[in-house]
């Protein structure tokens, strides 16, 4: 098993071997689930989906709490259904902490809370870094920001 570490929180990723597409449903209705339920979130959730789970995509969930808009994603896994598990288990994980009162409703809102804009920032951060606007590995977007700032260096 491999062991993830997302926002704070570590745990063991299982080994997914059949039913992807089922198991990525299960995983997102589980994220619905649990936020309303605890009653944090106010009406609208949304959960990414993908037609195909073994694909390699990002997992993602947005809701409204509060007046603010919180989202979280995933997407250092291999599949979707992996990348779904991961956010799946953080929001299970953090709600946890907030009913046992080991956080409170300001630290896990927080926690979520983005701006409408960040998405876009990053894209356009991206494109000047001379990546693809969709592009998410951690390492290829370090090397291409050193690369940039080399050729800004001034002697």
């Amino acid at each position: 098993m491999t062991m993830i570490k997302a926002k704070g929180n570590e745990f063991n990723l299982p080994n997914v071997k059949d039913s992807f597409n089922r198991r990525a449903a299960q995983f997102r209705q589980s994220i619905i689930d649990n936020l309303r339920n605890n009653e944090l979130a106010e009406g609208y959730i949304e959960v990414s989906e993908q037609a195909y789970a073994l694909k390699k995509a990002k997992a993602s969930a947005l809701w409204y709490f509060n007046g603010h808009r919180l989202y979280y994603s995933y997407n250092l896994c291999n599949t979707f259904v992996e990348n779904m598990y991961v956010v799946m288990k953080v929001i299970e994980l953090e709600v946890k902490k907030l009913i046992n009162e080991e956080k409170t409703l300001e630290e896990f809102t927080h926690e979520f809370k983005e701006d409408k804009e960040v998405e876009d920032k990053r894209k356009e951060a991206r494109k000047t870094l001379g990546l693809d606007e969709n592009e998410t590995d951690v390492e290829v977007i370090n090397k291409a920001y050193k690369n940039l700032a080399k050729e800004h260096l001034f002697y």
